[in-house]
């Protein structure tokens, strides 16, 4: 079942690329366009990196804001739609890069101040990913994740850990496929990246400006093996 879902979701990011690069250029997810998209960035540029991983880049909206500010970064995704995309909207360095890849492409990729995985982690079996992770850091380097938060994206269910799925909806027209993701609580986040030797720095819950309600988790690490 475990592999199902896994494919699903490559599938769904091959066949949903056009939509969803459509989406995130016309603003047309309100929890990016009010809160996330913008508490993301500040959160980058606080710290001043020089050179930014961005891990499941997608159609490359990170990576061009980063290039804005004058920070360098190198966007990957495992989807090549996405890429392309990507690529044609910016110069930024993009590569086509699962998970499973990123150890292997280390030596291409090379090291950087910080790894950015923004709604990138949706899969069950994350802990060899977050391993892989530090060997990319330099030394005082930091990983930044940002996810749905926990409470408000439980939906309807039990709050504990399973597969959810993201139909689009509301997104606009183009969605071919929906989308398997794995949902954790926040106890299980906080257990799984202490297991793969990280170390929270700290923790934000960015509100909705309207409900006040929390949109996303953030969370900022560094590597308690170096």
């Amino acid at each position: 079942m475990q592999h199902d879902h896994r494919e699903q979701l490559k599938r769904s990011w091959q066949a949903n690329a056009e939509a969803w690069a459509a989406a995130v250029r016309e603003q047309r997810i309100e929890s990016r366009r009010l809160v996330t998209d913008a508490a993301i960035l500040r959160a980058i540029l606080a710290m001043s990196p020089q050179r930014v991983l961005d891990i499941g880049c997608g159609e490359g909206w990170l990576c061009r804001g980063l290039a804005a500010h004058g920070i360098e970064s190198v966007g990957v995704d495992a989807s090549a739609p996405l890429i392309e995309a990507a690529r044609a909207a910016g110069k930024a360095q993009y590569r086509v890069c699962g998970y499973a890849e990123l150890e292997s492409q280390a030596d291409l990729l090379g090291c950087f101040e910080l790894l950015v995985c923004n709604f990138a982690l949706l899969e069950e079996p994350l802990a060899p990913i977050l391993e892989t992770l530090h060997s990319l850091l330099v030394p005082g380097g930091s990983l930044l994740i940002q996810t749905l938060h926990p409470w408000s994206s439980r939906g309807a269910g039990p709050y504990q850990d399973g597969w959810r799925i993201e139909t689009f909806e509301g997104f606009g027209e183009g969605f071919q496929e929906p989308m398997p993701w794995f949902f954790r609580t926040l106890e299980s986040w906080l257990a799984l990246l202490h297991e793969t030797g990280w170390r929270l720095q700290w923790m934000q819950e960015p509100l909705h400006p309207d409900s006040e309600q929390p949109v996303s988790l953030l969370l900022l690490l560094d590597s308690a093996r170096r």
